[in-house]
């Protein structure tokens, strides 16, 4: 063994050095479908006022560490309840990593609980902050399985509870009734994390619930909205668990130009909520396209992507991809989506491409 795989083996976890990076496939001369992105740009004439008052950002100096604008902002713009603040992170990553940072113990084996499959980083950030993870299946109607998350709930007594709404990969909205009852078991020990960062797609929010629940936390991003490139998730719960909450945040972790540029496409929100609304129509567009083709199941969807399944995800992946088509193949990530890909909703000129190359191929 070489001195360097020695150092490794010696200082970094047996867990760590197991599990696989987090892969983004290079997407370089590809019609990009696979990231749940806007394809849209804001206008021209915004994007000029944007690059002035980018211009302005006094750069040698570090952000406001309160970062009172940009939080009032998203409180006045996006729902967020009266008398509730928010916490800042850099996407929802960071948000989820410091929920698990917050909430895992030193003397015992604290426990994060959620459907599977769902979003991957759940699984990722409780494991790298030490705690044990429970992934419950969804039924094979890819609904949520209330009794066995109940059954979890009582036997695990997890700190956590992480539900995507709408969920991720799969596309849809799990019952109100079940987050509920989710929600209510956890009362007293654990949190229940409402993660909606489709909700521009969904329309549907927990966000005015939560004076409701002293339990509940709402978390969202503007990526999905249209500005995945700043990297800025938001965080709201009761205010007694923002304080424990903002212990773990990094000082400084929303840099100036991501605040400035979030601020200055909250002036403009209704450019992107039309955007949003032109999604909204094109999935019902794409969606009945691809319920036309022979041999393709499509998924209920109220976010930005839509799941699909074919008779060979793998096949149809790889013709895709000779096509200079990029979509994700999600058929590995559990039995319940054996044969599922997932595409994301994008203009109707990359929608009709891809229904194009995608009808070739499974005519091939």
């Amino acid at each position: 063994m070489s001195p360097i795989d020695t150092l490794v083996n010696s200082a970094i976890r047996p867990d760590v050095r197991a599990v696989a990076s987090y892969h983004v496939a290079d997407a370089s001369g590809y019609l990009k479908l696979d990231a749940m992105e806007n394809p849209y740009h804001l206008p021209q004439h915004l994007r000029t006022d944007l690059a002035q008052r980018l211009a302005d950002v006094a750069l040698n100096r570090y952000p406001a560490a309160s970062y009172a604008s940009i939080k009032q902002r998203i409180q006045q713009t996006l729902g967020v309840p009266a008398g509730y603040d928010v916490i800042l992170g850099n996407g929802s990553d960071e948000l989820i990593s410091m929920l698990c940072m917050a909430c895992a113990q030193q003397d015992r084996r604290a426990v994060v609980v959620a459907p599977t499959p769902s979003f991957v980083m759940y699984q990722r950030s409780a494991q790298f902050a030490g705690m044990d993870y429970v992934g419950v299946p969804l039924k094979a109607d890819l609904t949520l399985d209330l009794p066995a998350m109940l059954a979890a709930i009582e036997q695990h007594k997890p700190a956590l509870v992480f539900l995507s709404y709408p969920n991720n990969p799969t596309g849809n909205l799990f019952a109100e009734d079940d987050i509920v009852a989710i929600i209510r078991a956890l009362d007293g020990f654990g949190l229940a994390v409402v993660d909606e960062a489709y909700e521009p797609f969904a329309q549907q929010s927990f966000m005015h619930r939560l004076p409701e629940f002293n339990n509940l936390v709402l978390m969202r991003t503007v990526s999905k909205l249209g500005l995945a490139g700043i990297r800025l998730g938001y965080l709201s719960a009761a205010p007694q668990l923002l304080v424990e909450l903002d212990k773990v945040r990094p000082p400084y972790n929303i840099n100036v130009l991501t605040q400035v540029a979030a601020e200055f496409a909250l002036d403009h929100v209704d450019v992107l909520n039309r955007q949003a609304a032109n999604l909204r129509a094109a999935r019902a567009d794409l969606m009945a396209a691809l319920a036309a083709l022979p041999g393709v199941e499509v998924f209920p969807s109220a976010a930005n992507f839509i799941l699909i399944r074919v008779p060979d995800s793998d096949d149809a992946h790889l013709k895709l991809l000779s096509h200079k088509v990029l979509i994700k193949n999600v058929s590995k990530m559990h039995d319940v989506l054996t044969n599922c890909l997932r595409i994301t909703v994008s203009t109707p000129e990359e929608n009709s491409a891809f229904l194009d190359a995608f009808a070739a191929s499974l005519a091939a």
